[in-house]
């Protein structure tokens, strides 16, 4: 407003800081920017341009990894992250498992359940169906234990098949420990959260599926990539089995 009354009005600079409340030395200044910070915005303005899904951390990445610059100085720092929840040391200590819900494209919803082990973060298990009662998950706990071995513990949300006796006199007689997160804070239940939000990115939210055996069939096959293939970040860039295999 004092640019447009110097330039508008033909008042002087001294009269229109004085009307806006403003010093001569903050009208007169004009913010620099050098070469190299010019180009990192460029960049970071392409990149969300481009990648709608991408936060700080994996535009962080990208220019750093191909730019190969400095960004703690030119960029806002992320937000603190929570503290991470504790490794388990080995495999089958400690399980998590947790429900999605989506629908088919009829509009019928859907659910899966999902087990991976918290050590390696390795997606043990995908289940899905209509309903998927607190039998269901039983069932699909014993068959994962047939291949897997038995956990020390699971641990998951407070959702009534959890709670229910069956799943409890379940793991009393197999001596497996249910854990369950105080409720509100799915934070305490962080590595199948992050699994969860993978799984929806990745595959459940790209198609319209017909069937419960298209949507199964897919989560077969991209539980065997998400496994054996793919990096994962939580675990410095390897797979869920390399880590698994560094660990035999």
């Amino acid at each position: 407003m004092a640019h447009w009354a110097v330039e508008s009005k033909a008042v002087s600079i001294r009269v229109a800081c004085a009307s806006f409340a403003i010093s001569t030395t903050f009208y007169r200044y004009v913010r620099k920017l050098d070469v190299e910070n010019a180009k990192i915005v460029d960049s970071l303005i392409q990149l969300t341009e481009t990648n709608r899904n991408w936060g700080f951390g994996l535009c962080f990445l990208h220019l750093r990894n191909v730019k190969k610059k400095r960004l703690e100085r030119e960029t806002p720092a992320p937000a603190p992250a929570p503290a991470p929840l504790a490794v388990p040391a080995a495999k089958n200590e400690t399980w998590s498992m947790d429900f999605m819900h989506d629908q088919l494209a009829d509009g019928r919803s859907i659910r899966l359940f999902n087990v991976i082990d918290d050590f390696n973060r390795e997606g043990l298990g995908i289940e899905v169906d209509f309903s998927l009662p607190a039998e269901r998950v039983i069932r699909s706990l014993n068959q994962i234990i047939e291949w897997r071995g038995k956990p020390k513990r699971i641990r998951s949300d407070n959702g009534p098949e959890y709670i229910s006796h069956l799943l409890k006199n379940w793991a009393e007689q197999q001596s497996i420990e249910l854990a369950y997160i105080q409720p509100g804070n799915p934070q305490q239940n962080a590595y199948i959260e992050r699994y969860n939000r993978t799984v929806r990115y990745e595959w459940l939210a790209c198609d319209d599926f017909e069937s419960l055996a298209e949507v199964q069939e897919t989560a077969t096959q991209w539980l065997w990539t998400y496994n054996n293939e793919r990096p994962h970040m939580g675990l410095g860039g390897i797979t869920p089995k390399q880590k698994l295999a560094l660990h035999a």
